[in-house]
């Protein structure tokens, strides 16, 4: 009987151990191929913030709203997010994307970013999920020509033979009221904001001046290192996250958080995006609320409303 144990102990402890080996090896695949998808990230036009004074004319611009989704790369074949790692949508859903880059917004509705960005990041997910899904052209990074003409261009590559795919609308608006109008609209609406895009732009890789968000608030990104134990009522909880930028300003997120969230916080290195009022004389964040944990983003905390200085 004790011969049989230690042969049953010993089978064990070999199966324990292929099962560990497959394991490190499949770990190692995977961050191998995540490294590579990096390096393949696509190079996309970011866009800065709204500045009235840099607006002369407002009919310069072509206005659509800003969706709450997750941004997309079609390459013509394939789908990628904003960081170049491959998107594991069904065959079924990009069936009739046009064979040309895409530049847009994987969006499910409003309010729903958490969902969409859950659904991304799934190597395997249920065709219903998708279901919900469009995707939300904004331009064509290859395309010849300025924007409007980009515009024009994509009105016609996206026909009505998919119901995935759609051209996010834009419009040309006579006044500063008209705009601030529009926002009002759109947010009350459950909206972020509004995109303003020059019409005779071209395709600019990077931050530029010509493509602007314009929000009620501002928001922006960091990443966790550390927590602030809470006080009072929240005792025994996470009273404040701990975070830094990507230009090293160090500052704490107190507001926000959900019961749920205080008692499991972001995890230290994960992305958050917060909002704020403008800035203190320090430079800092005022009035930092936090908005959601960004897992569409990794480490490098990347800031959107940068706006660009002379």
């Amino acid at each position: 009987m004790t011969l049989f144990i230690q042969c049953c102990i010993w089978h064990i402890r070999d199966w324990l151990f292929t099962v560990v080996t497959v394991f490190v090896l499949l770990s190692a695949v995977y961050a191998t191929s995540l490294a590579a998808a990096t390096k393949m990230a696509p190079q996309i036009q970011l866009a800065t913030v709204f500045n009235a004074e840099d607006v002369y004319h407002i009919d310069d611009y072509l206005v659509s709203e800003k969706l709450d989704g997750v941004r997309g790369y079609w390459d013509g074949t394939r789908l990628y997010t904003r960081q170049g790692y491959l998107i594991a949508a069904p065959s079924w859903f990009t069936a009739d994307f046009p064979p040309v880059p895409l530049d847009g917004e994987l969006w499910i509705g409003r309010g729903q970013f958490e969902a969409i960005s859950s659904l991304v990041r799934q190597f395997q997910s249920k065709d219903e999920d998708w279901r919900q899904v469009h995707f939300m052209v904004f331009d064509l990074p290859k395309a010849e020509g300025d924007f409007a003409s980009r515009y024009q261009q994509a009105l016609q590559l996206v026909n009505d033979d998919s119901t995935y795919i759609q051209v996010i609308e834009q419009l040309t608006l006579p006044s500063i009221d008209a705009l601030y109008h529009t926002l009002n609209e759109v947010v009350e609406a459950g909206g972020e904001g509004v995109m303003l895009h020059k019409k005779s732009s071209l395709y600019q890789v990077g931050r530029t001046p010509h493509l602007m968000k314009l929000k009620r608030y501002l928001d922006a990104e960091a990443e966790v290192i550390g927590y602030v134990e809470g006080k009072g009522q929240f005792s025994g909880q996470m009273g404040a996250l701990k975070v830094k930028t990507a230009d090293g300003r160090i500052f704490s997120i107190g507001t926000g958080f959900s019961v749920a969230q205080r008692q499991h916080p972001p995890a230290i290195g994960s992305v958050v995006t917060y909002k704020y009022l403008g800035l203190t004389v320090n430079g800092l964040p005022r009035f930092a609320s936090f908005l959601r944990i960004r897992s569409d983003l990794h480490s490098e905390a990347q800031g959107d409303e940068v706006p660009i200085t002379p």
